[in-house]
């Protein structure tokens, strides 16, 4: 297989934002506190945002405090909140504390929100990422009354330049009745000079996507839309409210060594190119590791990503060269990482092309460039399937995002995460999911600290074994042997007793196996 160079697509057609003093007024200058009151109670309000970056900030801090000053006066006031993903403080973190979300949909990561949701004082409807575009504008979520959108730029003629995300923000432009601009001074219109935005055509008229690359271009650097929906513009100068990568600890590091360790055997064995494939990272700490494995492993090939984020680590492989050039759909990078973007945008601006989520996280691009997603678990069975969602089933920890975007569509389908968390009161490997996000068909290879398990071509029993053998933590391999050798016959064999006796033990005694209080050997 020929992998082109980053280079090669360097010269392609690529439409550049205005330049800054171009940045022109047309439009009714709003005040944040103006905008709220455009809200209704019950409206839907579609936010950008795909984690913090290019998150609607002003304004939802400004509904939250007309929400308070509604609630006193004994007044209902509630939206129902829809984005592209997660988002910053200043929009859900903001919104939940006062009340101000009846519905949200389709992913957060936000402690008060979550609190809300799991007490069912928020509806909330978790999705695949690359579905929500679609769902909204076939009106299956129900009518978008007003899109709050941050952008860098807009013109007369209804041409709007996003900033750090283009997630599902050219859908929610497109279909709200009313649109409210949060334009950033902060945000630099040179980040246009990396978008790549366009709108399929809906079904049955959609044609395939004609995109062979992942730094191919196809589509325009703004979302163009009738400029009469516009009803202000709040003028705003904020960052970004990105939280820093913590350091990566033993754990981490360990599952980072085991994936370098799979992918070096897969070149090895040919069943990798040798000049590798596209590869997609989820969020968070041992994503970062993860690809800073990758990345410091000379035996495995310079690299592009075809992701829906990319991280702080993907970063500094961009900037050293090990990461030839990535498509995203979010830039979720430290300040000080993107103060450097920026000094050097002439030159990474054509190793960057930031997507609308749909494109980002499309299951046919993701099946023709033959990804490799890894991401992460909460919880592994026996049997291979993956929770990434439900704390013992549950409750809601965040969403599955686009893991089954990736997942189900890739070349390789690795899901990671530690053995055991909690200090060892849990075990992420357990006789059965208590919730499934991750069929055993869309799941290749486990990998904790202690190994991987390549499943591969293994009934059900062969995949038993070599997950507690290979990826469950030494305190608990005894219990999963037990449990799998009494469960008694079938294709897959479960004790349907006994199955979710572990998820018991934790909520009556606070450890899966209370035996093992105390235990320092079980420590995390």
């Amino acid at each position: 297989m020929t992998m082109h160079h980053a280079n090669d697509f360097a010269a392609l057609d690529v439409a550049v934002a205005p330049p800054v003093q171009s940045r022109m007024r047309h439009f009714p200058r709003l005040t944040p506190d103006e905008a709220a009151r455009v809200i209704q109670h019950g409206d839907m309000v579609a936010f950008s945002g795909f984690t913090p970056a290019g998150a609607a900030k002003a304004v939802p801090r400004a509904i939250a405090k007309f929400a308070r000053a509604e609630h006193e006066a004994n007044r209902d006031f509630q939206i129902r909140a829809l984005t592209g993903a997660s988002t910053g403080a200043s929009l859900d973190d903001t919104l939940a504390e006062a009340d101000a979300i009846s519905w949200r949909a389709p992913y957060q990561s936000s402690g008060p929100l979550r609190k809300q949701v799991n007490s069912g004082a928020v509806q909330f409807v978790d999705m695949h990422l690359s579905h929500v575009p679609q769902m909204v504008l076939f009106g299956f979520l129900g009518k978008v009354d007003v899109a709050v959108v941050e952008a860098s730029e807009v013109t007369r003629d209804g041409r709007v330049y996003l900033t750090t995300s283009i997630g599902a923000s050219p859908t929610f432009l497109q279909a709200a009745e009313k649109v409210i601009i949060e334009l950033n001074e902060h945000q630099s219109v040179r980040l246009s000079d990396m978008a790549d935005i366009v709108t399929p055509k809906p079904p049955p008229y959609r044609p395939g996507l004609d995109l062979h690359h992942p730094l191919e271009r196809i589509g325009k650097s703004y979302v163009l839309i009738d400029p009469k929906k516009i009803v202000g513009i709040v003028e705003t100068d904020e960052a970004d409210e990105l939280g820093s990568m913590s350091p990566a600890d033993d754990i981490s590091e360990a599952i980072a060594g085991h994936v370098v360790e799979f992918i070096q055997r897969e070149l090895a064995s040919g069943r990798l190119p040798t000049d590798f494939l596209p590869l997609q990272s989820g969020v968070g700490n041992i994503a970062n590791s993860v690809m800073q494995g990758i990345g410091s492993n000379p035996e495995i090939p310079d690299f592009l990503m075809y992701s829906e984020v990319l991280q702080s680590a993907p970063f500094e492989l961009l900037l050293s060269g090990r990461l030839q050039g990535a498509s995203t759909t979010a830039l979720t990078l430290l300040p000080e990482q993107m103060e450097m973007l920026l000094e050097n945008v002439d030159e990474l601006s054509s190793r960057l092309v930031l997507r609308p989520q749909e494109i980002s996280n499309n299951p046919a691009v993701v099946r023709q460039l033959g990804v490799i997603a890894m991401n992460t678990a909460l919880e592994v069975d026996l049997y291979g399937h993956v929770n990434s969602t439900h704390v013992s089933g549950r409750r809601m920890m965040n969403g599955i995002g686009g893991s089954g975007d990736f997942a189900r569509n890739a070349y390789l389908s690795i899901f990671v995460c530690p053995s055991a968390v909690k200090g060892g009161r849990i075990s992420t490997i357990t006789p059965m999911c208590s919730h499934v996000d991750h069929n055993e068909h869309s799941v290749n290879v486990i990998v904790t600290e202690q190994g991987y398990a390549d499943l591969r071509g293994l009934a059900p029993a062969q995949r038993a074994q070599r997950i507690i053998e290979h990826c469950a933590h030494p305190a608990y391999k005894d219990y999963l042997h037990r449990y799998y050798r009494n469960a008694g016959g079938g294709h897959i064999r479960h004790n349907l007793s006994r199955c979710f006796e572990l998820h018991e033990n934790l909520e009556r005694y606070g450890w899966m196996l209370p035996e093992l209080a105390g235990d320092d050997e079980t420590g995390q």
